[in-house]
């Protein structure tokens, strides 16, 4: 049975147009999977705890050292690398907010990147220690910033993503949705792609 973790960050929960994105995929992946597992986590309905001092201090201390408190924190964090490393797949619904990732998936991947545990440095530089995978990721955006500077996003997901070990990576852009002549395309062109991909990863792994 296959798994796929659909990780939502839009702040308006599924009404928000990565959401409803993102749902769509798992609705198309559902139909060539109707025997697979979907585990959802809405950033939004359930926001991770941004790093403080407290939470870095417990992942720096040693297991033997530390407190209750401490390997609560610990668990936490560990409970969310276990969730991915149990996917098969991965959908991340993405909104550009103020030219960047909402901070809410900024927690969220800063609880995954753990030294030892999910990267670790070399010699040669850091190895990610997480099993590839494909990641699909579905980024919403107001404006056009595809192939632009103003896209901060695409580069900085690629960067921690493969810091981790995760190289598939797909995109699927949704643009120009606060321009009411480009949003009904955009919307169309992207809800395309998802068909697309949905069945080029489904013959792939047949």
């Amino acid at each position: 049975m296959s798994t796929l973790l659909q990780i939502n960050s839009s702040l308006f929960n599924d009404n928000g147009n990565s959401s409803t994105l993102s749902n769509e995929f798992v609705q198309s992946w559902l139909a060539k999977h109707p025997d697979g597992k979907v585990v959802v986590r809405d950033l939004a309905k359930k926001p991770i705890p941004h790093l403080d001092s407290t939470i870095v201090s417990a992942f720096f201390t040693p297991a033997e050292s530390r407190t209750t408190e401490q390997q609560a924190l610990v668990d936490f964090s560990d409970s969310l690398i276990a969730e991915l490393n149990g996917a098969d797949a991965v959908v991340i619904g993405v909104p550009l907010y103020n030219f960047g990732v909402p901070s809410t998936l900024k927690a969220y991947f800063d609880q995954l990147a753990r030294a030892g545990v999910t990267f670790k440095y070399t010699e040669t530089g850091p190895v990610g220690l997480l099993t590839d995978k494909p990641v699909h990721i579905i980024a919403a955006r107001g404006g056009f910033h595809v192939g632009q500077v103003s896209d901060s996003q695409t580069g900085f997901l690629n960067t921690f993503l493969n810091f981790l070990g995760l190289r598939s990576i797909n995109y699927i852009y949704a643009e120009g949705l606060s321009i009411s002549d480009a949003k009904e395309k955009s919307l169309t062109v992207a809800r395309e792609q998802i068909e697309l991909l949905i069945e080029q990863s489904t013959a792939a792994a047949a």
